[in-house]
């Protein structure tokens, strides 16, 4: 079995572009052999109780090493919260099962190695060890290249944020208990790809409300904080005018160019039905330019790295990387977590036969 980094290594937001185009971690060795063997061993000591995770089917033969308590020398975090922080990220997977196998202190004040094996049921799967650092706040853990969240409801933070300050256009419901924030570039090629994701996810979770949330990257696209500055003004119009707009700037995209760009993003108004002189007007306007600052900022404090990214409720997801059906069982799955309905009709999360899986 390979494992994606996205699902594996990169636990949570560390949400590489290798991993959304679904780069593979080096496979593991068996559970005796592999090199995360070697700091937590095959001992078990008398009595320990084994952490077999198992979500919701039987289990095969344990294929993990036995629990050995002498490699669980610091205090925090608890295997319960490791185990809650892996549930929240692998959870709407039935087939995947892991074992905590170390929680080490290391020469750095309060700050703990985990280390984890994981596989799935399938037979003759192998074991991979994957490992991440527990910082002293308890609330950030280093996977990886990158600072993640971490915790028993590792996304509950986020969720906050984004239900405080999310302001882009919406689709869907008024409540914020289900929120999916896409933050997209409208000069991105790969967000104008996912634009038809975003519509299907509008209508198979009524309850979900959809937010557009610009996030210009202005090294990359000359035109994209204009055209987001436009959105602002657009929305401030009229909220449903500015999916019209949008859709129009991402179906001429190739004329965002220094020629045809401003009148690219005037004739997207036009078809908003709005007066494409008065939107230019505002978009120029100081305010409108703090909205579109304050929005890239919003997504840099929350480490979104790349777009398209879809934020379910706290829980970012690179939408380039995840097959429909995947990100649905994902989506699903997180507002089972936080108690919250969708609102959708069909089999319930995890009820398939074949379960997705994120590996390729």
């Amino acid at each position: 079995m390979k494992i994606s980094n996205w699902m594996l290594a990169g636990l949570v937001t560390a949400l590489s572009v290798t991993a959304a185009a679904g780069a593979q971690t080096s496979a593991g060795a068996g559970a005796q052999t592999a090199p995360a063997a070697q700091t937590a061993p095959a001992a078990q000591k008398p009595g320990a109780p084994l952490q077999l995770q198992s979500l919701g089917q039987d289990t095969k033969a344990d294929p993990f090493p036995p629990v050995n308590q002498k490699y669980f020398t610091a205090s925090t975090p608890t295997v319960d919260t490791v185990n809650a922080f892996l549930k929240a990220l692998w959870g709407y997977d039935p087939n995947r099962i892991w074992r905590v196998e170390a929680i080490q202190s290391t020469t750095a004040p309060s700050v703990s190695k985990v280390i984890v094996f994981v596989t799935d049921k399938t037979a003759n799967a192998k074991v991979q060890p994957t490992a991440f650092f527990v910082m002293p706040d308890g609330k950030h853990a280093v996977a990886g290249d990158a600072v993640v969240p971490f915790g028993a409801t590792p996304f509950a933070d986020l969720r906050k944020t984004l239900q405080a300050r999310a302001d882009g256009a919406t689709r869907g419901a008024t409540s914020k208990d289900l929120l999916l924030v896409e933050f997209a570039d409208l000069q991105c090629p790969h967000c104008k790809e996912a634009q038809s994701t975003m519509e299907q996810l509008v209508k198979d979770f009524p309850n979900a409300r959809v937010v557009y949330q610009s996030y210009p990257l202005v090294d990359l696209h000359p035109f994209a904080f204009k055209a987001a500055a436009y959105g602002y003004c657009v929305q401030k119009q009229k909220n449903d005018a500015y999916f019209v707009y949008s859709a129009g700037v991402f179906d001429t995209q190739g004329a965002l160019t220094p020629e045809t760009g401003d009148q690219t993003l005037k004739n997207a108004v036009t078809k908003a039905g709005l007066d494409p002189a008065a939107i230019d007007a505002c978009a120029a306007t100081q305010p409108i330019k703090d909205q579109v600052n304050a929005s890239i900022k919003l997504a840099q404090d929350i480490d979104v790295e790349q777009t398209p990214m879809l934020a379910v409720n706290g829980h970012l997801l690179p939408l380039a990387g995840i097959p429909y059906e995947t990100l649905k069982t994902i989506i699903s799955y997180q507002a089972s977590l936080d108690g919250v309905s969708t609102g959708a009709t069909g089999a319930a999360v995890g009820s398939s036969s074949n379960p997705p899986t994120l590996g390729k």
